[in-house]
Formats: structure tokens, C-alpha cells, sequence
């Protein structure tokens, strides 16, 4: 399970335990740059920090782990890593679980003045270093607690005391910050290419896109439609609330993924 911005695998808390209870083992990793992960400084041409490398990354770990094929689970940039996993290691997905995102070249691409208000932060965090660290680091909690509650029926509220305090411990990590813009810069700078460059190429594993009914994205576009032809096996559920919907309805998502990946489960796996 793959968490987005500005969070850390502390996303996952009130969801994993439900599918732990189902029977599955759930792996739940900070994305490079975030959390507690590495953050290796940028390299010039921002390769090590595209969606390609994390996934890579990830694939990696699973490995480590002794697990050659698994089911995939991301939310905001950790559902586009998921993306790029599946289409770069369609051997190691049985399947695939996209939370409230649309393909990197439909947002890019055809640039509405509605999406570039809502997705501000995209071209914000992808400005040159050090402008945007050092905005960030004269107020962090400002920063992502915009970010936070301003993305689609949010508040303070919808958020666990503790997973909150876990996102606020990342906030405040200059190196955690300067990650985060790293993968936004990279989205810009490699990733839009990479994904240009394999436009038609369909994700072979079954696929759900999960989407949170009154956000952003659910308001901007039609999720469904911007998936299906991306997508060989595809099944869609808008989920109540905002972009951070797995916040907000963890019993709602954990209901959603678990008779999801009954319907398609996962023949075989060794664990060494």
C-alpha cells in the first residue's frame, strides 16, 4: 500500500488492520523522499526520483521480502507509482487499486484553468530548489495543512489525532520537504514523457479506481472514462468524501478493497 502527498505510510493505519483481518499480509512503505524512506538529493536530470525509480523501488522491496507477485494499492502520487509498477512489471501485479487520481498526461496535458486552481501545488513544488523548500520551511503546518484540508471536503475532523501527528513529524523534516518537491519536479521533468511514450499501453491486471465522490477530481473529471481505455480490466466506486477519502471512510475502503481483491485473488505466492 502506497500513500500520497503530503502523507506517509501512516495513511494506511485505521485500513490495514481491516485487511489484515481478511486475511491478507499488508506491506505499507514510505515512497522515496518521504516519511522515513531514503532521500537521496536530486540528481540533475530528476530520474531518481520519477515514478519509474519507486517503483522500482517497491518491486525491490517486495522482493527483499520474498514476495515475486502481490497486489498494489496507491493513494494520490503513490496510485500514480502503482501506475508506472504496472505497466513497467505486469508479472508482479495480480492487481491494482488506484485511489483518486487521473493519468498523468490527461491532467498535464489539457490544462483547464479549474485544474490548475485545485492542483496549484503541482507547479508550485516543482520550481527550482531552493525556492520552494524554503517557502515551506518558514511554515510547514501551514503549508501542507492547506494542502490537506484544501483538496475537496476536508478538515481538521476527518484526520486521527496520531496519524495526523505522523504526517506533522514529515512536515518538519527539511529533507522530507525537499523530497516532495523532488517528485513533483520529476512528474514534470520525466515522468509526463515517460507516460506520453507509452500512451495505449493498457495496465494488464484487473483494476480498480476508487475515487472520492465530493473532491476535486470527481468534480473536474470523469474518472471512470479517463481510466477505461488505460485499463484491460477495470471496475470504478466513487467513495464518500474528499481526495483523502481513505482518511475519512477507512471502513468504506477497506469494504471497497477487500471484495475487490476476493473477486480477483491472487493464485500463488512464495514467501522465502
Amino acid at each position: 500500500m502506497l500513500h500520497g502527498f503530503p502523507q506517509t505510510k501512516a495513511l494506511w493505519a485505521r485500513i490495514a488492520p481491516g485487511l489484515v483481518a481478511r486475511g491478507y499480509r499488508v506491506i505499507c512503505a514510505d515512497l522515496r523522499g518521504y516519511g522515513a524512506s531514503s532521500k537521496p538529493p536530486a540528481r540533475p536530470d530528476l530520474e531518481n526520483y520519477s515514478f519509474r525509480t519507486m517503483a522500482a523501488d517497491q518491486v525491490g522491496l517486495m522482493r527483499v521480502l520474498g514476495y515475486e507477485r502481490f497486489h498494489l494499492v496507491g493513494h494520490d502520487r503513490g496510485a500514480r507509482v502503482a501506475h508506472r509498477l504496472a505497466l513497467d512489471h505486469p508479472g508482479a501485479v495480480a492487481s491494482v487499486t488506484l485511489m483518486d487520481i487521473v493519468p498523468t498526461t490527461v491532467l498535464l496535458n489539457d490544462l483547464r484553468k479549474e485544474v490548475a486552481q485545485s492542483y496549484w501545488h503541482w507547479f508550485f513544488l516543482a520550481q527550482p530548489s531552493p525556492f520552494p523548500e524554503l517557502m515551506i520551511a518558514a511554515n510547514p503546518d501551514l503549508f501542507y495543512e492547506t494542502c490537506l484540508y484544501g483538496w475537496g471536503a476536508a478538515g481538521p475532523a476527518d484526520f486521527d489525532v496520531e496519524q495526523l501527528a505522523a504526517y506533522r513529524a514529515s512536515w518538519h523534516d527539511a529533507e522530507a520537504i525537499a523530497g516532495g518537491c523532488n517528485d513533483y519536479r520529476a512528474a514534470l521533468g520525466v515522468d509526463l514523457a515517460d507516460d506520453l511514450a507509452d500512451q495505449g499501453r493498457r495496465i494488464s491486471a484487473p483494476a480498480l479506481i476508487l475515487y472520492g465522490a465530493s473532491g476535486a477530481m470527481a468534480k473536474l473529471y470523469d474518472l471512470p472514462a479517463a481510466w477505461v481505455d488505460r485499463c484491460s480490466i477495470m471496475e470504478a466506486r466513487a467513495i464518500s468524501g474528499g481526495h483523502f477519502f481513505p482518511d475519512s471512510a477507512p471502513n468504506e475502503v477497506i469494504e471497497q478493497v477487500a471484495a475487490f481483491l476476493k473477486r480477483h485473488p491472487l493464485e500463488s505466492i512464495t514467501a522465502n
